[in-house]
């Protein structure tokens, strides 16, 4: 069905605060984080919200979890196939930009 991807859909253009959407906006929708997380409620992944508020104050993180999506190794070190995350397609720049993005949620 197609309801879920349209509701996927309005919820990034909803988060992105009606402005255009910048590099990591479409990192996420090219990437098709939004099948596994979304802004504020946990799917199969945690929320972005929740992942912002478990490494606030914790800078170190973000250069954590750009290792995360370049490498799909998840923070765990855990590397059995359930545990993998996808590896962004993406330049380090875009990946420096998804980690704002998520860690930035509220």
């Amino acid at each position: 069905m197609r309801i879920p991807s349209i509701l996927a859909a309005a919820a990034l253009i909803a988060y992105a605060g009606g402005s255009a959407a910048g590099p990591a906006e479409d990192i996420v929708a090219a990437e098709k984080c939004n099948k596994c997380h979304t802004a504020t409620t946990t799917k199969k992944g945690p929320s972005w919200a929740s992942v912002a508020e478990k490494y606030k104050g914790k800078p170190e993180m973000h250069a954590k979890l750009e290792q995360m999506l370049k490498t799909g190794v998840p923070l765990s070190g855990k590397t059995g196939e359930d545990d993998q995350h996808k590896k962004l397609s993406a330049s380090d720049a875009d990946i420096k930009a998804v980690v704002d993005l998520v860690l930035s949620s509220k």
